[in-house]
């Protein structure tokens, strides 16, 4: 199975999550700058809410490689919102992409709010998430 991560993040909070994943599932977690060279018949991907919705990189990204993606896993951290979930998942169905219905989301720290955030704990819950989704 050929696994690949992408992550948007401006603050590291969703870079922190993409670590993470990265050394769980032994792959590189790379920006999304960085185009797809294959296929990945798994592809975790990681954005943030802005502004309540997903930066414009995350959806060229999304664009640009949508041929090569054979599963989108998305995960995500916010400071308000729930996840980038049904944005992400919206704009990838509508550009022929499957998503699965998993996910992983916590919180991101952001000004005073979620202090820290995504801590330890978030973290290795991230690595089970991703472990999980691949056995």
């Amino acid at each position: 199975m050929n696994i690949a991560i992408r992550y948007f993040s401006r603050t590291g909070n969703t870079e922190k999550l993409a670590n993470a994943i990265s050394e769980a599932v032994n792959v590189p977690a790379l920006k999304v700058y960085e185009p797809l060279n294959e296929k990945a018949d798994v592809l975790f991907l990681g954005s943030a809410v802005y502004a309540a919705g997903i930066d414009e990189t995350v959806k060229k990204f999304l664009k640009d490689n949508k041929d090569k993606i054979g599963t989108l896993v998305n995960f995500s951290t916010a400071a308000l919102l729930p996840s980038t979930y049904a944005q992400v998942k919206k704009l990838a169905e509508d550009l022929g992409i499957n998503v699965s219905d998993k996910e992983y989301h916590c919180r991101g720290e952001f000004m005073v709010l979620h202090k820290a955030r995504p801590n330890a704990a978030d973290c290795e819950a991230a690595k089970a998430f991703a472990r999980s989704v691949i056995n």
